[in-house]
């Protein structure tokens, strides 16, 4: 991905035996990534002139691509405040060291309350980011999960199913596609350009092409076709009892229904497999939420190596960031509470 700079770091005890697996790496972000409309328009304006006004090389501890917490695996037993008081020693001075003054550590979800204290004690700033979308998967089949919408979610449903199906839309489920990774990176790079919600990482063919090969059968793609035509695709990751959704892209920038159709392939693709969760990512919450996912916030930890600004970061953020509000809605019929 396009300027990440990784560094992979292994974690021994006194006998030198690995009890700790993480990595974090250096990217440069804009650090207003989540600003209002109004504010956005403004950056927009001034970068006219000054393309990297706010814009600035920063340390990242987690994953790029995925949501996990916490940031790193280890061994049964170890100490999770021992792997972070380390992890901020070695974090402070890489960013000292090459001259960078914010240090972000991504993504807290679920019950990570515990962790988030164990950084706030050493200075960090916990914030919210964007939030995730999930849809636990209950269905036996994908008309047992439409039988279980409501009317007016279901009839919405079908009838972008019939218009997809009147163009002649159809999808294949492959997981050897390191052939197509240049077509299937453009495909990206068209919603990429296009997104007003979220800008951040930009992939390459190489990504697609090494996700395929390194990942095997659990690196997943759902290719979409107009006839012969591949107009658009849906880049999945089979993990364990959770399929996820980490990437969309198409042919052209169109307002249709073809994202719908996507997302729904995509539910169908996961009860199919028998998974028991769908992480459907970021962004486009409006028709995730009409499919019934379900959104669980995000926080993310801030600290500045300088200390006459770190007591301000959370402050800094709050100005120039503001992560939507997204309230649930009741597609499933009562008897589905459950995944409401």
């Amino acid at each position: 991905m396009n300027d990440f700079i990784y560094h992979y770091v292994l974690l021994l005890d006194d006998n030198d035996t690995p009890i700790a697996l993480t990595c974090f790496y250096s990217i440069t972000t804009d650090i207003a990534i989540f600003a209002p409309l109004a504010l956005r328009s403004i950056l927009l304006k001034v970068r006219r002139f000054f393309p990297n006004f706010l814009k600035f090389r920063m340390i990242e501890w987690g994953t790029p691509i995925t949501v996990s917490s916490p940031p790193f695996v280890a061994a049964p037993g170890v100490s999770p405040s021992a792997i972070i008081e380390h992890m901020h020693k070695l974090l402070m001075a890489t960013a000292k060291a090459q001259g960078q003054f914010l240090i972000i550590v991504r993504d807290f979800e679920g019950q990570s309350t515990d962790l988030q204290a164990r950084f706030s004690a050493l200075g960090y700033h916990v914030v919210d980011s964007l939030p995730n979308t999930y849809l636990e998967i209950i269905w036996p089949s994908v008309n047992s999960y439409q039988a279980s919408m409501k009317s007016y979610y279901r009839s919405k449903l079908l009838k972008h199913l019939r218009k997809n199906q009147a163009h002649e839309v159809r999808h294949q489920l492959v997981d050897g596609f390191d052939h197509l990774a240049d077509v299937l990176c453009a495909q990206w790079m068209v919603v990429h350009k296009q997104a007003d919600e979220f800008q951040r990482e930009v992939l390459t063919p190489r990504f697609y092409r090494e996700f395929s090969q390194s990942m095997g059968p659990r690196s997943k793609a759902l290719l979409f076709y107009r006839g012969d035509e591949l107009i658009g695709h849906a880049l999945l990751l089979h993990d364990g009892s959770m399929l996820r959704w980490l990437y969309f892209g198409r042919n052209e920038a169109t307002n249709d229904s073809l994202y719908l159709y996507v997302a729904h392939t995509v539910i169908e693709t996961a009860i199919a497999l028998g998974v028991q969760t769908l992480e459907m990512g970021l962004t486009t919450y409006s028709i995730k939420l009409d499919l019934g996912a379900e959104v669980r916030p995000i926080k993310i930890a801030l600290r500045s190596t300088w200390r006459i600004i770190n007591p301000f970061i959370s402050l800094g953020y709050a100005v120039l960031n503001r992560p939507p509000t997204i309230h649930a809605r009741s597609v499933f019929k009562p008897k589905n509470n459950a995944v409401q």
